[in-house]
């Protein structure tokens, strides 16, 4: 599309020429005789170039040009006269004129007068654009932007930035950025302190910023890095400020639901083994998981996978009870293509898929003697070469093992290795029987008949007084995954509000004796199935005594005996 260029001069015969001389180049030309036609042609339409007459009737082409200059900054406006002048030149340029030509103009001082103007408003549009383009990107981003010349004043801050440090931007401007801190602790003022000083990029994460007027302390993580200028030399420093604060609460009730949903208990065992699960989330120690089978011991390898900071990498298992020796080796290491017989392509070892997140070994104690001697270098290096391969592979996996089996006899037995044993056992989590922990049978019962409500799509509210006594009196050697399945079973045999003794397994009911009945329940437990009750009837005492199957009397005394009076509502 042709450049349109507007020509104003009161002389005829110089509109005429510049007409004929520019439309032979291709340009599109409008002509005005003075002051007032020319601001309806610029009303009219928008020009590339405006030439101006500086003597006009009636105002002038400096009158013009302020006007030109004001309205369509963009627009290069070079000034015409048939009288040169030191003091008309100095005058037109100090108003923002571009050039300045002479009467009678030749053609091709004109051509080159026209080229200069239209390539510098060329580039006069294209760094308006990129200036708009920055400027949108700016006042749009959600992270802070803050940028800082090298004596720490501020040069420029985004609508994010002062949302997130409570600050305007027209009280720090030109202003030492320290007076950004006076409302918070100014840690993120130690991170641009250290890029004046250093000149390299940092990254800082989860920094607490306790600001001044807000009920919660935010947490931000900070990137800064220098600014340099089109020499490659140092001029400042820019930081973006991120606010990590509902990222943080996320991760934090994410915890909290992961602990609740895996571990249900109060006695000592089930505390301890929670506290050292948050001590070890976050650190890369190996873990042995001790206990009887059904006890839990991949709910503690969930948890502890998921509270730290490999959650988001593979988590691998082998049981390694369930292979031989050379297939454990291969699943555990790989192969190559011809290594064995049957080994018709490469495979990838459960080492190499865990990289970067946590291998956990089941049964670690049913491995050969070969394989824990394999085993053991690879925990010291952390390197292994797969079946049929000399060339070794390098990982960073966290090691979690378990066994039910009680390895210290193993290792006075000669069938484990001692070194690999004390390497494997950094730190023991050993989980409790059931038959140890009968007081945390409520609230496992309770816990899994909400699960189980949801998944048979049923309303159980209770547990009858003689289940509770078989739960309390029989020595469940299947441990908590055999109560999960007893109740599984009774929610699927269930077709009324209360599980009774009828609901329950064969074997339950065999050694359940009715006779000795409440001689079974000690104190606290007999507390807790009444409480359990209780709360199940939303604390109505006659439902609450039909789900124990005693009478209403009997659970007015049961309530003073044990304090729950004082809970009636």
């Amino acid at each position: 599309m042709a450049e349109k260029i507007l020509v104003v001069d009161d002389e005829e015969s110089i509109r005429f020429t510049f007409n004929i001389f520019l439309a032979e180049e291709g340009y599109q030309v409008t002509s005005a005789e003075n002051y007032d036609e020319a601001m309806a042609c610029l009303e009219a339409a928008d020009f590339d170039l405006v030439f101006a007459d500086i003597v006009m009737d009636g105002k002038s082409g400096i009158d013009l040009l302020k006007v030109v200059r004001q309205k369509k900054p963009g627009t290069p406006v070079i000034m015409i006269t048939g009288v040169p002048s030191i003091e008309t030149a100095t005058e037109s340029l100090r108003h923002g004129a571009l050039d300045y030509i002479i009467k009678p103009v030749r053609q091709d001082a004109l051509k080159r007068s026209v080229s200069v103007a239209l390539k510098h408003k060329a580039l006069t549009d294209e760094k308006e654009k990129c200036r708009l383009n920055f400027e949108g990107i700016f006042r749009s981003v959600r992270d802070g932007i803050v940028t800082v010349d090298k004596s720490l004043q501020v040069l420029e801050i985004n609508d994010a930035a002062m949302n997130i440090c409570g600050v305007q931007r027209q009280d720090l401007l030109n202003k030492p950025v320290k007076e950004m801190a006076q409302r918070c602790r100014g840690k993120c003022l130690a991170s641009l302190n250290d890029i004046i000083q250093q000149r390299t990029p940092l990254e800082k994460l989860y920094i607490e910023c306790h600001l001044e007027g807000k009920e919660k302390q935010q947490i931000v993580s900070i990137t800064a890095s220098p600014l340099l200028g089109q020499n490659n030399d140092f001029t400042g420093a820019v930081m973006l400020i991120r606010d990590e604060t509902q990222l943080v609460e996320l991760k934090r009730s994410l915890k909290k639901k992961h602990e609740k949903k895996y571990f249900v208990g109060r006695c000592e065992a089930i505390r301890k083994a929670k506290t050292l699960i948050k001590d070890l989330a976050e650190v890369q120690t190996t873990v042995l998981i001790t206990g009887e089978s059904g006890t839990g011991k991949e709910l503690v390898l969930e948890a502890l996978h998921r509270q730290g900071d490999r959650r988001n990498k593979p988590l691998v298992k082998v049981n390694c009870g369930a292979l031989s020796e050379n297939l454990l080796e291969s699943e555990l290491f790989g192969h190559v293509r011809g290594a064995f017989t049957g080994a018709f392509r490469d495979k990838v070892g459960r080492f190499q898929r865990a990289d970067g997140g946590t291998l956990f070994l089941d049964e670690i104690g049913d491995i050969s003697l070969r394989m824990q001697l394999r085993l053991l270098r690879v925990l010291e290096t952390m390197e292994f070469e797969r079946v049929g391969d000399s060339t070794p592979v390098k990982v960073d996996v966290r090691i979690v093992t378990a066994t039910n089996q009680n390895l210290q006899n193993k290792v006075a037995s000669g069938e484990f290795r001692q070194d690999l044993y004390y390497r494997l056992k950094v730190v023991e989590i050993n989980l409790p029987p059931l038959r140890e922990r009968r007081d945390d049978i409520p609230l496992l019962a309770n816990h899994f008949m909400a699960q189980f409500n949801t998944k048979f799509n049923k309303n159980i509210k209770g547990i009858s007084s003689d289940t509770w006594k078989a739960f309390f009196s029989y020595p469940w050697p299947g441990n908590v995954r055999e109560l999960e399945n007893t109740l599984e079973h009774a929610f699927i045999r269930c077709h009324q509000d209360v599980i009774t003794s009828d609901y329950l397994p064969h074997e339950l009911r065999v050694r359940h004796d009715p006779l000795p009945k409440r001689q079974n329940l000690s104190k606290d437990q007999e507390a807790l199935a009444l409480q359990q009750a209780l709360q199940s009837a939303r604390w109505n005492k006659s439902k609450a005594a039909d789900l124990l199957g005693i009478s209403r009397r009997t659970i007015y005394r049961k309530m003073e005996k044990f304090g729950f009076a004082s809970r009636e509502t």
